[in-house]
């Protein structure tokens, strides 16, 4: 059984209902665009292999989250990652297999495979969310998705091989590893999920410790390196997920992982603008795709939600029956 749902400092007090879905879509969409500005920090760093980064960026993750938890005045935070039940400790388990495998896919197959692969997040989503949520899928959520996977197909198709086998596989479990991570968020809405940030990144820091270690590397890369590692760990990977969990209240499991689908969207967008690598014209077919699923998603529910909220308004002008809340819709 789930522990007692702890309030976090960031819940919303005495919500509009009519506006709910469309915020919460707002915060998932920004969430991945925040993440996306991470492609710049990892770019910028020239000297730090990816094993080094990942150590810095965890080291980033960890001190901002507890500098968070001591201004709360909760103790330390990374312990409750490991301390607060067997959800807490799978959803860190998710984020790290996410993040793990997915270094090893980009070091052992084709960029276009890795990104495609890892891209496949909604679908295994969409089986958990209906196995372990008993999350019904409408046909906007289901078209939302279809959509957005033909703009993906499209952005890489161009560039698709065979690959590495292993690394493939390593692609589809970081895809699997964070549905894991967002069924778990969703389980418990309300609950306090932040303690599994600086839990996935302690043992991140352990895991590329060694592997650098055994690979005879320093651990520690130039300053500026650690500076960019730094910051894409403790203030883009720290705002984005918090703003992904804040938005996990309110949006389903299955069009969370679609909304957050924005970060593969944006992140050519973003080396365009920084280092004037035009995208192909594949490239901006499908993110265009991408986005018109993700904003085409969040208008309609938006649309949906104020509908039903308005027949429930009518419905109780006319029969006098205690006040219910519309259902939000998948």
């Amino acid at each position: 059984m789930l522990e007692k749902p702890e309030v976090t400092a960031l819940a919303p007090t005495n919500p509009t209902h009519q506006r709910v879905p469309l915020l919460g879509s707002a915060l998932t969409f920004g969430a991945g665009v925040v993440w996306s500005l991470g492609s710049l920090s990892a770019r910028l760093a020239k000297h730090a292999d990816a094993w080094q980064y990942l150590i810095w960026r965890s080291v980033g993750i960890v001190i901002v989250m507890e500098i968070v938890s001591k201004a709360r005045g909760q103790g330390w935070m990374t312990l409750r990652a490991f301390t607060q039940g067997r959800m807490m400790f799978i959803g860190t388990l998710g984020l790290l297999l996410a993040s793990l495998a997915f270094v090893y896919a980009i070091k052992n197959t084709s960029a276009a495979n890795a990104a495609f692969l890892a891209s496949v997040t909604p679908l295994f989503t969409v089986v958990l969310a209906r196995v372990y949520l008993g999350e019904r899928l409408t046909r906007i959520t289901i078209g939302a998705l279809l959509l957005a996977m033909c703009g993906l197909t499209i952005m890489v198709v161009s560039d698709l091989n065979g690959g590495n086998m292993v690394g493939n596989i390593a692609a589809l479990l970081s895809s699997l590893g964070f549905a894991v991570y967002t069924i778990c968020v969703r389980s418990a809405p309300h609950r306090d999920w932040s303690p599994i940030l600086p839990g996935y990144a302690s043992m991140m820091i352990v895991l590329c410790g060694v592997a650098t270690l055994i690979q005879g590397h320093t651990l520690t890369p130039p300053r500026a390196d650690i500076g960019y590692a730094l910051f894409h760990g403790g203030v883009l990977i720290v705002i984005g997920t918090l703003i992904f969990n804040v938005g996990s209240r309110t949006v389903p499991a299955v069009a969370m992982t679609i909304l957050a689908q924005s970060e593969m969207a944006f992140v050519p967008f973003w080396i365009f603008l920084w280092f004037g690598e035009a995208p192909t014209a594949w490239a901006l077919v499908g993110g265009a795709i991408i986005l018109t699923a993700i904003i085409g998603k969040s208008v309609l529910d938006a649309r949906v939600t104020a509908a039903s909220t308005a027949d429930a308004h009518d419905a109780h002008a006319s029969v006098e029956t205690p006040d219910t809340l519309p259902g939000f819709i998948a």
